[in-house]
């Protein structure tokens, strides 16, 4: 079975019907719900889309937007190792290198984001929502 840790993009276009990136992520993200494969939320993520959601739209919508997240997504951890090895990648987007090193730890196949411009020289496969659906389906 496949895993993907999903960028906190992904998680965001769903929970607030970004379109036109809502659709790709939404399908993706009913794949995983239904099985067809793994999907992991890096842990220190969790807060920011708590964080973006309340702003966006109310403390309630907020709780309502996490409890469905963590009710289909693992966690992936985010601990000193993660940590250190996200500091040896020396990217510009630090918040990316911590999700592509969680993502390597928790032995993902793939980092799943809208942003592939923002993993350079990633230590596992970036792919868009569309590529992972294509692989969870398909393969």
């Amino acid at each position: 079975m496949k895993r993907f840790l999903l960028d906190l993009n992904v998680f965001l276009d769903v929970i607030l019907d970004r379109q036109p990136e809502a659709d790709a992520s939404a399908a993706l993200w009913a794949a995983i719900e239904q099985g067809h494969g793994q999907g992991l939320v890096p842990a220190h993520g969790v807060t920011t889309i708590f964080y973006i959601l309340e702003k966006a739209r109310g403390a309630s919508f907020a709780r309502q937007g996490v409890e469905r997240l963590v009710g289909v997504f693992s966690i992936a951890p985010v601990n000193d190792d993660v940590v250190k090895r996200a500091l040896t990648l020396a990217w510009p987007d630090f918040q990316d290198a911590v999700c592509a090193a969680a993502a390597e730890t928790s032995n993902c196949d793939a980092l799943v984001t809208r942003d592939p411009d923002g993993y350079p020289d990633p230590p596992l496969p970036v792919i868009d929502p569309v590529a992972a659906l294509s692989l969870l389906i398909e393969g």
